[in-house]
């Protein structure tokens, strides 16, 4: 999900139920992990040192309405680890925020260890294993204002961050991701209806608003911007924070997530073999010392001979136009097993739909065709589905809805959706088949 576009550019559940797979433990991790998702910024709430939000507050803006309280899960972050245990599922996956660890510039927050150290520490009790995220979109405001990934010592800043919170917290964490979907950008020129040159100046004068704000003459972040000249800083970003990881704890498994769509070549002049190197193989090369490779699917895309078509006519179609295939996850995780030769997570895949059924008819399928590649001899270690809430979708604002459980605006109330149940039932039994 990127600032262009989320995925292209910018029921009453019973208490104290038993949770799917293995006991927790610092020492164990289940054997197979069923989870749900979050992002700080995207649920927390007032979030004020990131770029993102100086972006959100600046005019012109391109948000369609500001982050603001989000889904105070600053505050109710037991709330939603209760609603991940009474599920059934074992695993939840959010990130710490960097711009509240440093909110400037070598300044260190005690507090916000400590607050993300006992989140951590509580998922273990519960039974929950914490697949943590380092860094989910957001960077701190000074480090935007200096040059963002473009500059020289970008990735040491980033390692350092790293390790303050692998020296807090990496005991506890089951997981840890290093970036989410930082190729999500690359592929912005591959699709089929990239940015138009309207919204491309419209992204351009709202970062030049916030460099202004911020009195500097930059304000540089990967998804506000051309993503190549930064994709360097982040892979090399990768590898440090690999080792800093690593030396805080060593037996931590290390991945990063990618957004990995379902590609299909269409025509012999397929140009799918330049997407996949433009679009992967920069992160693929700087994996190789990694324990796995997160896995994010939302759709099916096809690949003409200079970018994506649309989908062949009598393609299955939701009631908003988008293609109907939950299978596209289980494609994805097969490519990128075979790309790598990593141990795969899921890491993020789900719907955006209003109509909560269509999300609980997805879910099964979409679990099935990772079942499949499992049974074909891929190894995968998870499947987390985004999202566990209804929640802040960048430029989008808070209309479109992706999460098992919605929460209202106002109160912040939280109220599992059926398909909520759906997933909980597979997670209990162990897998589709039993569930």
């Amino acid at each position: 999900m990127t600032m262009i576009d989320r995925r292209g550019a910018i029921g009453v559940l019973a208490g104290g139920a038993a949770v799917a797979g293995l006991p927790v433990t610092a020492a164990s991790k289940p054997a197979f992990l069923w989870g749900a998702a979050t992002a700080g910024h995207q649920v927390e709430g007032n979030n004020v040192n990131a770029d993102i939000w100086l972006l959100e507050q600046v005019k012109p803006t391109i948000f369609v309405e500001p982050s603001g309280d989000a889904c105070d899960s600053l505050n109710r972050w037991r709330e939603d680890v209760a609603l991940v245990k009474a599920l059934g599922l074992n695993s939840y996956r959010f990130s710490v925020e960097w711009s509240r660890i440093e909110p400037a510039r070598g300044q260190f927050s005690q507090a916000y260890l400590d607050h993300y150290a006992r989140m951590v520490a509580h998922c273990r009790e519960q039974g929950i294993a914490p697949v943590v995220t380092l860094n989910h979109f957001t960077c701190p405001r000074w480090f935007a204002a200096a040059g963002g990934w473009l500059q020289q010592d970008a990735p040491d800043l980033f390692a350092r961050y790293c390790d303050k919170v692998a020296r807090a917290m990496a005991a506890g964490m089951s997981h840890v991701l290093t970036f989410n979907e930082p190729n999500g950008p690359l592929a912005e020129s591959w699709s089929l209806n990239p940015p138009s040159a309207a919204l491309r100046a419209q992204v351009a004068a709202s970062v030049a608003a916030a460099a202004k704000a911020s009195g500097s003459d930059r304000f540089s972040l990967l998804n506000g911007g051309d993503p190549e000249p930064m994709i360097p800083g982040i892979t090399a970003a990768h590898v440090k924070a690999r080792e800093a990881i690593r030396a805080a704890r060593g037996d931590l498994p290390i991945g990063m997530s990618l957004a990995l769509p379902d590609d299909v070549a269409v025509g012999a002049d397929s140009a799918i073999e330049r997407k996949l190197a433009a679009v992967y193989g920069p992160f693929f090369a700087v994996m190789d010392k990694d324990d796995f490779v997160g896995v994010q699917t939302y759709e099916r895309r096809y690949i003409g001979r200079e970018r994506e078509v649309p989908p062949p006519p009598g393609t299955p179609r939701r009631a908003n136009g988008a293609e109907w295939f939950p299978a596209a996850v289980g494609n994805a995780v097969r490519y990128a097993h075979k790309a790598t030769g990593k141990p795969v997570m899921v890491t993020e895949n789900g719907i955006e739909a209003s109509d909560d059924a269509d999300r609980a008819r997805f879910i099964p399928e979409a679990v099935a065709s990772v079942e499949a590649a499992m049974r074909d001899g891929v190894p995968v270690t998870g499947y987390i589905h985004w999202s566990l809430l209804d929640n802040f979708e960048w430029i989008r604002g808070y209309a479109p809805k992706f999460g098992l459980v919605a929460v209202d605006r106002t109160t912040f109330k939280r109220t599992p959706k059926p398909s909520a149940q759906v997933l909980g039932r597979i997670a209990r039994a162990g897998g589709t088949r039993r569930a």
